[in-house]
């Protein structure tokens, strides 16, 4: 059973994603961090398949699901990944987008996809698009210092981290999701059953996030 309670919501930023879970899941920092955000290779499987594959937190949603990908070996061996599956397959839609923290640091890309039935260049457009992000190397360690330094050199272009992209699954719906129109006045968020797990990095109190 779950221990969530009904009602709910795992409400995580895109901050949160790259320097706590994604961060944490590189360097294996947290045992329980696949309770939350579980190890799948997305681009095997059929995109219907994988919501009921998704972590306690987002099983029964019905907008978005989260997953580590591990790193294909094709990839590793400096190949493309694959982004075909037994029905269509994965197209990049747009251009990657840098991620920020909210102290201005480059933390990682955002690529956005879309699935299509078929087989390219003919394939036909579906409802279902995937977010990948990847953390930058010098983002993906434990000192905050180091990584604002090296994120800071003019004209760099830090290294991704391969090992594992974290993926958000959701369908394109016409209109607003929850995680497209996150609360931002206190009196909102009273107002909603959202459960945001944790925030990422240190707070202001200095402890660090953790699972409940």
């Amino acid at each position: 059973m779950s221990s969530f309670l009904p009602g709910f919501r795992f409400y995580p930023t895109e901050e949160e994603l790259l320097s706590f879970y994604l961060q944490n899941k590189l360097n294996n920092l947290r045992s329980d961090m696949e309770r939350v955000i579980p190890v799948v290779d997305v681009f095997s499987l059929e995109p219907w398949q994988l919501p009921e594959l998704s972590g306690e937190p987002c099983v029964q949603d019905k907008e978005q699901w989260f997953f580590f990908c591990p790193q294909q070996e094709r990839e590793a061996s400096g190949g493309r990944p694959s982004r075909t599956t037994t029905t269509g397959y994965w197209k990049a839609t747009g251009s990657p987008i840098l991620i920020y923290s909210s102290t201005k640091r480059r933390l990682g890309m955002k690529k956005t996809m879309v699935f299509y039935n078929g087989r390219a260049p003919t394939g036909q457009k579906t409802k279902w698009k995937m977010n990948e992000y990847r953390l930058f190397e010098d983002q993906a360690t434990t000192s905050t210092a180091a990584a604002a330094s090296a994120a800071s050199v003019p004209g760099e272009t830090p290294k991704l981290r391969a090992e594992f992209s974290l993926c958000r699954l959701y369908t394109g719906s016409g209109s607003l999701r929850s995680f497209d129109r996150r609360p931002l006045a206190a009196d909102e968020q009273a107002s909603t059953s959202e459960l945001r797990l944790p925030e990422a990095g240190p707070t202001e109190s200095g402890k660090k996030p953790r699972l409940e």
